[in-house]
């Protein structure tokens, strides 16, 4: 099915119906920008701003039948403060060393990956997987993304996937060595994109969708103050009381553009 966008240049694409990867017995659907249409940064932070993400080289976004779980996320970053429980994850992790690389295939990196999905998500589709599909999910030759590969002793543990936009940085998928689970190391990397976000003043970082009923997604409703794409309108939240559903404090789980 094909649709016109509304300053009538851009197409869509509507997806065929398949199984929900986060809720059980449920389709999901996407529009999907037109594959031929040229992409840029420009483009994908203009979208971002209506519910896209990225997913290799395509844009889309959830366009379920009766549902609308997914929820767009991101942080105003001039607006974010330290709490607590932040400190306590940038005081675990002191010891890491950070190395900002532009986005190339690493066989270390696809070893973690590997690594990472058959712990974390043993049951996943991903796992099946070859270093072709990795290419094919995290990169894209027309997005500006960066590598911000976090090791000890020279040792890699940690590996964020993050995008620039034009007013933003967007969080893609964050994995990391399931020995070293007790460090938050999905926290500390949404922290270090924060920090980064501000350094460069970028106005918000973006964490993807946030799925109530998804228990590895419930997380992000922990990163507060943030503001989420409800009917098309965004939405401030800046309580716990008024933004979890669900979503324990010290939960984490992935930072992706699956969902």
């Amino acid at each position: 099915m094909r649709r016109a966008a509304a300053d009538h240049r851009l197409s869509l694409f509507l997806t065929s119906p398949i199984d929900c990867g986060y809720l059980a017995q449920r389709k999901a659907k996407a529009l999907v920008v037109d594959p031929e249409h040229p992409k840029d940064t420009a483009l994908y932070s203009l979208l971002s701003h209506i519910g896209f993400r990225r997913n290799g080289a395509s844009i889309y976004r959830p366009h379920c039948e009766d549902c609308q779980a997914c929820i767009l996320v991101r942080i105003p970053v001039a607006e974010f403060r330290l709490r607590r429980k932040h400190r306590r994850v940038r005081a675990a992790n002191r010891d890491l060393t950070l190395r900002i690389l532009p986005a190339a295939f690493d066989e270390r990196h696809f070893a973690l990956y590997e690594k990472y999905l058959g712990a974390r998500h043993p049951t996943s589709e991903m796992n099946e997987g070859n270093a072709a599909d990795y290419r094919e999910f995290l990169f894209s030759p027309w997005c500006d993304t960066s590598l911000f590969e976090y090791s000890i002793d020279e040792r890699l543990i940690a590996v964020a996937v993050i995008d620039r936009l034009t007013d933003a940085l967007s969080c893609v998928y964050t994995f990391f060595d399931p020995e070293h689970g007790h460090r938050s190391l999905g926290s500390a990397a949404i922290l270090q994109a924060i920090e980064s976000a501000q350094e460069s003043n970028l106005a918000w970082v973006y964490l993807g969708y946030y799925i109530p009923e998804s228990a590895s997604m419930r997380y992000k409703a922990n990163w507060l103050p943030q503001e989420r794409l409800i009917e098309g309108r965004w939405k401030r939240f800046e309580k716990e009381s008024q933004a979890a559903v669900g979503a324990a404090a010290d939960e984490e789980g992935d930072v992706n553009s699956e969902r």
